[in-house]
C-alpha cells in the first residue's frame, strides 16, 4: 500500500511539472480555444443552424483539442531537454509517469471546456439540463483524450514536428467521423460505421444529451466506451513507451 502511495505522489508530482512546464503558456491556451472555435465556426458558416445547436458541438471540439493537444509532445520535450533519461530511471514507475502525463492534460482540458461551456450558456438559448451527462462527458472525455496524447508520444523521436505530424494524422480522422460536426443519425452510412472507433463520438453524444439535445447512443453506453477507450490508450501506451524506454537506457 505504501509502495502505491509513492507511486501515486510521483504521478502527481509528475503532473505538476508538466502543468507548469508545458501547459501554463498562452500559446498553448490559444491553441486550444481558438482553434477548435474557428474550426468549428468556418465548417458551420454554410449551414444555417440556430447557434444554440452549435454549443455541443464547440464544447466537444474544445475539449478534444485542449486535452490531448500537449501529451504527445511532453516526451518529446523531454527527450530535447535532455531530461527524459533522468526521469526514465527515477524511482517513479512507467505506470506513474505516465498516470502524471495523463492526469495534466485531463485537467487542462476539463478547465479550458469550461470556458466555452459558459459562454454557450450565457451567450446563447442553450441551456444544461443534465448535469451529470455534462459531467460525464467532460470528465471520461477529457481522460480518453490526455490518454490519445500521452499514446502519440511514444514514438522514439526527439523532432516534436514528426510527432505533431502523427498527431494530426490520427486525430483529425476522428473529428470528422465523430459526428460533431453533422449528428451521427443524419451521416452516411458509412459514417455511422466508423464513428464507434472515434473517442470523441462519445464524448459529443454525452455533451449533447447534457444539453437536451437528441443522442445516438445511451448513456450508460457512452460512459462505458470511453472507459473502454481510456483503457485501452493507456494499455497501448504502456506497452509503446515501455519499448522506446527500454532503447533509450
Amino acid at each position: 500500500m505504501s509502495e502505491f502511495l509513492w507511486q501515486a505522489r510521483a504521478a502527481l508530482v509528475v503532473a505538476k511539472k508538466n502543468a507548469m512546464v508545458y501547459y501554463l503558456k498562452p500559446p498553448v491556451f490559444t491553441f486550444g480555444i481558438i482553434f477548435p472555435l474557428f474550426f468549428y465556426l468556418a465548417f458551420a458558416a454554410g449551414h444555417a443552424a440556430p447557434p444554440e445547436t452549435m454549443a455541443p458541438g464547440i464544447v466537444a471540439m474544445a475539449l478534444f483539442f485542449t486535452a490531448s493537444a500537449v501529451g504527445p509532445l511532453v516526451t518529446p520535450w523531454e527527450r530535447q531537454a535532455k531530461t527524459y533519461e533522468r526521469l526514465i530511471t527515477s524511482p517513479a514507475s512507467l505506470i506513474a509517469i505516465l498516470s502524471g502525463d495523463v492526469l495534466a492534460g485531463t485537467v487542462f482540458g476539463a478547465i479550458l471546456a469550461l470556458l466555452p461551456l459558459t459562454i454557450a450558456t450565457l451567450a446563447t438559448s442553450a441551456s444544461v439540463v443534465a448535469l451529470p451527462s455534462i459531467a460525464l462527458g467532460i470528465v471520461l472525455g477529457s481522460l480518453s483524450f490526455a490518454a490519445l496524447g500521452v499514446l502519440l508520444a511514444a514514438p522514439a523521436t526527439q523532432g516534436p514536428s514528426q510527432v505533431m505530424m502523427l498527431s494530426n494524422l490520427v486525430r483529425l480522422p476522428l473529428i470528422f467521423v465523430s459526428g460533431v460536426f453533422i449528428p451521427l443519425s443524419q451521416m452516411p452510412a458509412w459514417g455511422r460505421w466508423l464513428a464507434p472507433f472515434s473517442p470523441l463520438s462519445y464524448c459529443a453524444d454525452l455533451i449533447r444529451a447534457g444539453f437536451g439535445e437528441k443522442h445516438y447512443w445511451s448513456t450508460a453506453t457512452d460512459a462505458l466506451a470511453l472507459c473502454a477507450f481510456i483503457t485501452c490508450f493507456m494499455l497501448l501506451a504502456a506497452r509503446w513507451h515501455r519499448r522506446t524506454r527500454d532503447r533509450a537506457i
